[in-house]
């Protein structure tokens, strides 16, 4: 086990934004005391009103069900409950969304209607943007957090206007606990303990997590988490190599809330792993400030928030499995740096209600790259920055049963770096050292209008256009392939990726359908999206030479997404299932990983609850996909087989806080490869086997 060590960054300071005068000004000048049957109506639009016990119970965020788009979150409730599955298997319980699974690597690279890494589907930790890239055969980004610590994953499939935006795909937002989270009923301190034993491999992983409210002004919380699993076999027996790994963890959170109108938030975050992926044994370590500041007073103009956060993540390689290799003494460390700022205004004009978020944005990754010992400035990686400012305006028109939400979101992109291209390169760059200093903008707009004519059903449409830059990794692509048989060049000519898309849905809402006291939540929508400039990689002079380039023309992807949920106390149930039609370039596997999605994809978890109080749950979760297309350049035929999972799950809550969770994942010992899965170089199904797994949890 390498030694482990521990590093302390300065707060980034906390930035205040001059709100539009005008905006303000116009505002004010409108009726904002609204009427109590308004203000009704207002507190149902911002999900404050049901909250599932299955879908959203304990969610800091807005009943998904009651959002006009395609939104989607996985509440603590459902982490615990299915505790022993990977982040990679809770994000394919979600509809349209998907995960590029490296099994030897534990990094998340969230998909989203097959469209992955390099910024497309933005993954935040806490609200920071967790933008490390790199090129290999691996996905084109990951995010790096330890699962002990999640409380909530929001998923937001297309386009964000708002706080989190800039992207093409969608946002991931991985939560972690807070102290609220922890301390209730009351009480002035409250904790996790848990710890977790695996067969299969699976081995021991611990945590603890607490928090102590010292008085009505300051709280603190802390978390420590510790895990170290080993090799697993399929579902044939067979040893999946190196899936080893060895993770310790740090949580540490402030809270100050001076009166009811200020709250002053202050995060730190600590991630150290050692496994051993893309052929090389290698240590990645996390670690993220951020500062956050609300400001909430009675005042319907007014909810204000400011957030800033500083994010380094490295990678560092150490030999390969001979002990030597010629990418030993890799190090990318990826620096960023950011903050966003933003209010939301309540008003009236005249019958119309309005509801106005606006703000700004900035974000900011420095790459510093050594791609070998040996040769430093030899490998594909290049260094160099990428900067974003956004700046943003959502703003909600209620009239009777209308919802009308016109968005626009402006980004402003930088890119600089520098580089060395040799002789003959396919780009038509001269040879020798070149420099790149290049920035553009767009004005995406988006439009939604939702109609609310009953209280449990909400049609509504949307368009929306996102653009993505092009990235460091892909502009500075360069050096060659270990063995000299393939070499790569950058392309500083890559324009950024456009999306226009269309998207029809509805949701339903239900009580007493079938028992008095219970619900059923349904959320059903189409997409239609055709991409322009869509980035992958190039092959010419027979695969010797390989470039990022925009594509020609314009590339579709659309679908149907659907999930539900019911709940009737004693039995319980959700769904999801997606259906993708893509024809998106093939990405070439080495140069990142393909992304295409099972064309059919279903999850559905069903459970029932006995005993008094309710206090053993026995359920069952059924995941199965279509074949899978992964691209002619990729594989011979182009297609890899579909499967099907069933696991097991039971959960029995003592009177003291104490609970056991036990977990049979895979149940029939199927051999399958994950769709979207990939280890470079490997002959063998890599889907994990029959594994057991017991939680003891006590919560004080």
């Amino acid at each position: 086990m390498l030694t482990r060590h521990r590093r302390q960054a300065l707060l980034a300071c906390t930035t205040t934004l001059a709100i539009s005068v005008a905006t303000v000004a116009f505002a004010q000048s409108a009726t904002t005391q609204a009427k109590p049957e308004e203000k009704k109506a207002e507190e149902t639009k911002k999900g404050e009103t049901y909250l599932s016990p299955i879908v959203a119970k304990g969610s800091r965020t807005a009943d998904p069900y009651a959002k006009a788009g395609p939104v989607s979150v996985v509440t603590s409730d459902q982490i615990d409950l299915q505790s022993g599955l990977e982040t990679d298997d809770l994000l394919r319980g979600v509809p349209g969304t998907s995960t590029a699974n490296n099994p030897q690597n534990p990094g998340v690279a969230v998909n989203i209607r097959g469209f992955e890494g390099s910024g497309r589907v933005n993954m935040m930790i806490d609200g920071v943007r967790q933008n490390f890239r790199f090129t290999g055969h691996e996905a084109q980004g990951f995010a790096y957090f330890d699962p002990a610590f999640l409380s909530e994953i929001d998923v937001t499939r297309g386009a964000v206007t708002g706080v989190g935006g800039g992207a093409l795909a969608g946002a991931v937002n991985f939560k972690t606990y807070d102290v609220e989270d922890l301390i209730q009923d009351g009480k002035n301190y409250g904790g996790i303990a848990s710890a977790t034993y695996g067969s299969n491999e699976a081995g021991w992983s611990e945590s603890l997590i607490g928090a102590y409210r010292f008085n009505d002004v300051f709280s603190v919380l802390g978390g420590i988490s510790k895990a170290d699993p080993g090799n697993y076999d399929n579902g044939n027996g067979v040893k999946v190599p190196f899936t080893e790994e060895d993770l310790l963890s740090g949580l540490l959170k402030f809270e100050v809330t001076p009166d009811k109108d200020h709250t002053f938030k202050l995060t730190g975050i600590t991630y150290d792993n050692d496994f051993f992926a893309n052929s090389y044994f290698q240590n990645v370590k996390n670690e993220t400030v951020s500062a956050s500041y609300s400001y909430t007073p009675d005042n319907e103009l007014i909810d204000f928030k400011a957030n800033a956060y500083w994010n380094r993540l490295r990678m560092k390689y150490d030999a390969n499995i001979t002990g030597g290799g010629s990418a030993a003494g890799r190090r990318i460390t990826d620096t960023g740096k950011g903050f966003d700022i933003s209010n939301t205004s309540l008003f009236d004009l005249g019958d119309v209600s309005v509801k106005a978020n606006y703000g700004v944005e900035y974000f900011r990754d420095d790459y510093d790259v050594i791609n070998s010992a040996a040769r430093p400035a030899g490998g594909v990686n290049g260094s160099g920055t990428n900067a974003t400012t956004g700046v943003f305006s959502n703003t909600t028109f209620t009239y009777g049963i209308v919802d009308l939400t016109a968005g626009l979101r402006w980004d402003h992109f930088s890119l600089d770096g520098s580089g060395a291209v040799s002789a003959g390169n396919p780009i038509g760059l001269p040879a020798g050292p070149y420099t790149v200093d290049k920035s553009d903008g767009r004005l995406n707009p988006s439009v939604t209008v939702a109609l609310n004519p009953t209280d449990w059903f909400q049609p509504y449409v949307t368009y929306a256009e996102t653009s993505r830059s092009p990235t460091v990794n892909e502009t500075f692509a360069g050096g060659s392939h270990p063995g000299g048989f393939q070499m790569f060049f950058p392309n500083p000519f890559l324009e950024p990726e456009l999306s226009k898309g269309w998207e029809i849905g509805a949701n339903f809402t239900f009580d007493g359908l079938l028992d008095p006291s219970d619900s059923l939540r349904l959320k059903a929508n189409y997409f239609h999206n055709r991409i322009d400039n869509y980035i992958t990689a190039a092959l010419r002079n027979g695969g010797s030479q390989v470039f990022f380039v925009n594509n020609p023309g314009k590339s579709t992807v659309q679908g149907f997404e659907l999930q539900a949920a019911y709940d009737a106390g004693y039995v319980f149930g959700d769904l999801a299932y997606t259906y993708t039609e893509s024809d998106l370039p093939s990405q070439v596997n080495g140069f990142g990983v393909q992304s295409y999605l099972p064309d059919n994809i279903i999850s559905a978890t069903l459970g029932a609850r006995f005993l008094e109080d309710q206090r053993l749950t026995v359920g069952t979760r059924l995941y199965a996909v279509s074949n899978a297309f992964v691209g002619e350049i990729n594989r011979t035929p182009p297609n890899v087989p579909g499967y099907g999972l069933v696991d097991l799950f039971a959960n029995y809550k003592f009177e003291n806080g104490f609970e056991v969770t036990a977990t049979v994942t895979n149940l029939f010992d199927k051999t399958y490869t994950p769709s979207s899965s990939t280890i470079a170089g490997s002959t063998i199904d890599t889907g994990r086997g029959r594994t057991f797994l017991v939680t003891a949890k006590a919560k004080f």
